[in-house]
């Protein structure tokens, strides 16, 4: 048993068992990538880094150098790709903690390259290409715009021309990120890896190639196996959540690896017509019991599951009374028999027949399973089960 009143069990047979399912389906000459941003989704970055690296994954992609650099930190020394930007007064970490630099844009790229130039270094780096996500990426446009080679797409051959030849800057790898991988119909999907493909086809007419071409995440490893090329990143379906209802779950039988659990710190008998905490939203319809558990969204708990959340208490379901508070959530036991302070909660996982996923918490909440697990804040202490 724990001594915290509040953590999340993060079984690493879950994520080892995720990645051995994902590289069933993976195509067996790319590599794996196992996606540790945001603190590994809310589970650990470093634990997981190191599950993965165990179990099949060669290379780890975090969202910022920070990230990569706590990883450095706890001796993790395989390539490591920042996903996204990094400012110009952080390149010197770059060099000093040998990360690899994702660029998307003629202007960064110069920037970077004047700065392992001056410093007598190379950084290794993967273009990103905007095939359609508008987020971060050289713009490029429609399947079959490359014949002629005029307007955005001579552009964008362009300036991957002048980011190539950089000095200072080794260009390992090309890119793009799928916005609707995750949803039945492949159509959009399908058009941003043709625009993709057309891409490093034109670019190879003109003398250039990259080492690793990578497109799917993991919705694209499930049900997309020709977008599978050098290398797939595998990041929600590694921690046993599936990127959506709407793929193929039959492909991959994952296990979600974290549970989140607590303790009743606290219960009181009420009288019917009883306010239970801030703006007293809620009132009691009958005597009741009222059990308090220490978690709120200064944990990550959403308060928009006041009044409309469950947890469950002696394997069954208990109801939030009220606004989830900073610190404390309050449930209406009084439908389950035997409860006694020190009890344990369960706010995510199984406990006994019941189950709350972390998909009926997003549900719940308007929102999707990725911002439920990655939204726990460092107060929740992480349990790491081998």
């Amino acid at each position: 048993m724990t001594e915290e009143i509040l953590w999340a069990e993060v079984d690493l047979k879950a994520i080892a068992h995720n990645i051995c399912e994902l590289r069933k389906i993976t195509n067996c000459n790319s590599r794996l990538m196992a996606v540790v941003k945001a603190n590994g989704y809310g589970h650990g970055s470093v634990e997981v880094a190191r599950c993965a690296l165990d179990n099949g994954a060669e290379i780890l992609g975090v969202a910022r150098i920070h990230e990569a650099i706590l990883l450095r930190n706890e001796g993790i020394d395989v390539p490591i790709l920042v996903l996204g930007y990094t400012p110009a007064f952080c390149y010197e970490d770059i060099v000093n903690y040998d990360v690899i630099q994702t660029v998307f844009s003629s202007q960064a790229s110069e920037s970077l390259s004047s700065f392992a130039v001056s410093h007598k270094k190379k950084v290794k780096v993967h273009v990103k290409i905007d095939t359609g996500m508008g987020r971060l990426g050289i713009l490029v446009g429609r399947p079959g715009e490359y014949k002629n080679r005029n307007g955005r797409q001579e552009y964008a051959i362009k300036e991957v021309e002048s980011i190539i030849r950089l000095p200072g800057l080794e260009p390992e790898g090309i890119f793009t990120h799928f916005s609707m991988a995750d949803s039945l119909d492949k159509s959009f999907s399908r058009r941003q890896f043709k625009i993709f493909i057309e891409f490093i086809n034109s670019l190879k007419s003109q003398g250039i190639e990259f080492g690793i071409r990578h497109a799917a995440n993991s919705a694209g490893i499930i049900d997309m196996p020709e977008t599978h090329l050098d290398m797939v990143r595998a990041g929600i379906a590694m921690y046993g959540l599936y990127p959506s209802e709407e793929v193929k779950k039959e492909r991959a039988f994952l296990m979600p690896a974290m549970a989140v659990k607590s303790l009743i710190i606290h219960l009181k008998n009420v009288n019917a017509g009883f306010k239970v905490s801030y703006g007293a939203t809620y009132e009691t319809k009958k005597p009741t019991t009222i059990a308090t558990v220490p978690i709120g969204y200064a944990d990550g708990y959403n308060r928009l599951l006041s009044s409309r959340g469950y947890m469950l208490v002696g394997g069954e379901r208990a109801p939030i009374t009220g606004r989830v508070c900073m610190d404390l959530t309050m449930l209406d036991i009084g439908g389950i028999s035997g409860v006694e302070q020190g009890d344990e909660v369960v706010i995510i996982g199984k406990q006994k027949n019941s189950v709350i996923k972390a998909e009926e918490i997003a549900a719940l909440t308007d929102t999707i399973n990725y911002e439920v697990v990655s939204s726990l804040t460092e107060r929740v202490k992480r349990i790491y089960i081998r």
